[in-house]
């Protein structure tokens, strides 16, 4: 068995395909989305995935700003511009751009972000939403990860599903997102002993620990659908995802590539939660 390859940027190509059509509507009545990102510091990383946020908002019509400040602004400065950008009704979604500055409490700042306008999926109230399966914005990552299985044509109902990782932003929601879809999870971590016990199990095999190739073709069931959500740079400069990707192909029914795979998603999905927050914010 050769697994078929889910290349995310054309999933992601066909998400975005739809949501231009939807902004169009939109402002047909006079909605224009709008979404402001907020980057403190020169993180090259950082600088990165912001181009990439504009770039995706200019490709479906969305209005985008970015809100550049040095590394040396206060906490209390960054939370003021998130007031004024909570007051402000031509702005849909907010999102600060993580890492912040190590004086900055990243979780004073998430909370400060009023929920309608938490497109990235963070605050509180989003998560709590989240975990007891109420309509909320769904973080970017997990909710790309859901799409992506489901593009597959799996029907995740009933299957076993193995989330490796238990980070806030990953591994714990995308394990509560397969639970609200009917599967049954498994949750493994650095303390997990056994691992291929588990791992071998899965019909679904979600790897988020940001390691490189710890997952290989011994670990994983024949036929599984496996997503890599890691990203990694090794010594040579390549990047690579937490899973032998040489390997599980010839046994895995379905695999994501890193780069190239999960990562294209999280950007469509953030595209996709502001102008969901724009239609509710006009009450549509």
């Amino acid at each position: 068995m050769t697994a078929t390859i889910l290349q995310g940027k054309e999933v992601a190509k066909s998400i975005r395909e739809e949501l231009a059509i939807e902004v169009v509507e939109l402002k047909k009545q006079g909605i224009v989305p709008g979404l402001t990102v907020v980057l403190v510091g020169d993180d090259p990383a950082s600088h990165s995935y912001v181009r990439g946020k504009s770039k995706g908002c200019e490709e479906v019509g969305i209005h985008s700003e970015l809100i550049l400040k040095e590394a040396s602004t206060t906490e209390e400065e960054l939370l003021a511009i998130i007031h004024e950008l909570n007051e402000n009704p031509n702005v849909h979604g907010i999102l600060v751009q993580l890492p912040l500055p190590a004086h900055i409490s990243e979780k004073a700042v998430i909370a400060a972000i009023h929920p309608e306008k938490d497109v990235d999926g963070f605050h509180p109230i989003s998560v709590g939403n989240m975990v007891l399966g109420n309509e909320t914005m769904l973080p970017c990552t997990p909710h790309g990860v859901i799409e992506l299985i489901k593009r597959t044509g799996t029907d995740i109902a009933g299957k076993h599903a193995v989330v490796i990782g238990r980070s806030n932003i990953v591994g714990k929601p995308v394990s509560l997102l397969l639970q609200q879809e009917n599967a049954t999870v498994t949750m493994c971590h650095s303390r997990t002993q056994n691992l291929e016990e588990h791992t071998r199990r899965a019909d679904i095999l979600v790897v988020a620990t940001g390691r490189a190739h710890m997952i290989g073709k011994e670990h994983v069931k024949p036929g599984a659908v496996v997503i890599d959500v890691g990203v990694n740079r090794i010594e040579t400069g390549k990047l690579v995802g937490d899973v032998k990707f040489d390997e599980v192909k010839e046994v895995a029914s379905f695999l994501t590539p890193v780069p190239g795979g999960v990562g294209p998603m999280t950007i469509t999905m953030l595209l996709k939660n502001t102008v969901v927050a724009a239609r509710k914010q006009a009450q549509l």
